[in-house]
């Protein structure tokens, strides 16, 4: 295969004095969906914290096109091409739909801002109908459509999804996913952090399992899906 956009070697990061990370590995190809998958408080959330920059690594390199990463600012990471989506969304509840919207693209100085948020819109329908409301006066799946929507605006190489169906209804969970399907297929791609590993494998091609803070696992989405041990200890089977 040629070279990751995304690779991760031997990182290891923290909160102070608690290591949570360990060693961790991990690599993600231009064009694909990668699914990270594992328990609640097993490390996923850290891993996005920090490659997104918002946490430093103790040690282990972060590299985007072959180039370091580790250490630099996250809005020097956003610019580089990396946009996460945060578990509980993390909107700015008094500023309206699209004022949310559009804090995606504080950066960015090209001419395909309007572009995108014609596509986001497009990918979101409902938003367009609440555009003016606040944020905080959403429904929680629409909150998660904002946040997306939001992400997207950065018009990221990879973007990083945390928790995308938590505590939201089977029928909205749906919605977002194949509004993901179709961010897929604009040519971004995905890293998913999902404890439900069904819906995390369903949408990736590769998926990792990350046990307190080692990766136990890794393959292809049906050889996941197969194992023994993915089976008892993830799907109750």
């Amino acid at each position: 295969m040629d070279e990751p956009l995304l690779k991760i070697e031997n990182l290891k990061a923290g909160y102070g004095d608690v290591q949570v990370l360990w060693d961790v590995n991990l690599e993600v190809h231009e064009g694909e969906v990668v699914a990270l998958i594992g328990s609640n408080g097993a490390g996923k959330s850290t891993l996005l914290w920090t490659i997104s920059g918002l946490l430093q690594p103790t040690s282990g390199r972060i590299l985007l096109d072959g180039k370091p990463l580790q250490g630099a600012p996250s809005e020097e990471i956003v610019r580089a091409g990396i946009t996460q989506v945060p578990q509980g969304r993390r909107l700015f509840a008094g500023l309206t739909v699209k004022e949310n919207i559009m804090m995606g693209a504080y950066h960015r100085q090209d001419d395909g801002v309007a572009e995108d948020y014609d596509f986001v819109l497009n990918l979101f329908p409902r938003l367009q109908e609440r555009i003016d409301l606040p944020a905080g006066s959403l429904s929680g799946g629409e909150q998660q459509m904002c946040a997306v929507a939001r992400g997207l605006m950065a018009r990221p190489r990879l973007l990083m999804a945390d928790e995308l169906s938590l505590g939201l209804a089977p029928i909205v969970v749906d919605a977002i996913y194949e509004a993901v399907a179709q961010v897929r297929q604009r040519g971004t791609t995905l890293l998913i952090v999902e404890q439900d590993v069904l819906i995390a494998l369903e949408q990736a091609n590769r998926g990792y399992v990350l046990d307190v803070g080692h990766i136990t696992m890794t393959g292809s989405t049906q050889e996941l899906l197969d194992d023994p041990r993915v089976k008892e200890a993830y799907l109750g089977l």
